[in-house]
């Protein structure tokens, strides 16, 4: 899946990445030494057009702006679906997206927000985003809402056996080449239920008439500011050390969600 500004080809070597916080150390004086985020690839220096980056609202700690690419997937998603206040919520997959969207949904006015994930542990970073937490035995069901993060056939199948009668299943996951086999048949139809798909890459057809990805993305990071999500950080790297850490972040056993990468 391309990014902007990415280089070479996967699995590696590649430039990669889209989640780039730094300080501006030459330009227009106005710019110099402001903090901005950008949708570059992992590099210590770049040049880049002013249009390409966006400066940190006041209040936005650097650590936590790098999350502006996946809070924006997660402000698009929650566009699409439209949820509404009183309404019974369910995110499927407890990822760094999948908890974005629970923290927004759980803004609503009397919405009752759960996140699912195979992980337990998952439900202390619940609990602190102010949702509540079930693994995928104990979903809810009669949902009104539901949004499937979890990449896989079983995520996508508690999904749907969650939705109520006419409600609609968000698919984000992003599965690459990968097939998977999904059931269509039980109460889907009877249900009429909705499956759609949300890509970050298209503005919402509610906004899009209005908004650009610039508004979009400012909107996003405005939305950062507060401190509770620091809790979807849970690791720091040294860039030097990444050889040496990205086989254990990366790894089947890890618990990381957003892992912060340091640069000299």
């Amino acid at each position: 899946m391309a990014a902007p500004w990415m280089g070479g080809t996967f699995p590696y070597p590649v430039k990669y990445g889209y989640c780039h916080v730094g300080r501006i150390e030459d330009g227009p004086a106005y710019w110099i030494g402001q903090l901005v985020f950008a949708l570059r690839p992992h590099e210590s220096m770049y040049v880049a057009d002013l249009m390409d980056v966006v400066p940190l609202p006041v209040g936005l700690t650097p650590e936590r702006a790098v999350l502006s690419a996946n809070m924006e997937t997660a402000l698009n998603a929650v566009w699409d679906a439209s949820p509404g206040p009183g309404d019974q919520i369910l995110v499927v997959g407890g990822g760094v997206v999948g908890c974005l969207i629970a923290y927004l949904c759980a803004g609503l006015k009397g919405a009752n927000v759960t996140l699912v994930d195979i992980n337990p542990e998952r439900a202390s970073i619940a609990t602190a985003l102010g949702v509540q937490f079930a693994l995928p035995q104990n979903a809810p069901t009669e949902c009104d809402v539901v949004f499937h993060c979890s990449a896989s056939a079983a995520g996508l199948a508690t999904a749907i056996d969650a939705a109520g009668e006419e409600a609609q299943v968000l698919e984000l996951s992003w599965y690459g080449s990968r097939e998977i086999s999904l059931s269509l048949g039980g109460a889907f139809h009877s249900r009429q239920i909705r499956l759609q798909s949300s890509q970050v890459g298209h503005i919402s057809a509610t906004r899009r008439p209005r908004w650009t990805h610039r508004r979009r993305l400012q909107a996003a990071m405005s939305m950062l500011i507060d401190e509770r999500l620091d809790v979807l950080l849970t690791h720091s790297v040294d860039f030097e050390d990444l050889p040496h850490q990205l086989p254990i972040l990366l790894g089947s056993k890890s618990q990381a969600l957003c892992s912060l990468i340091r640069y000299p």
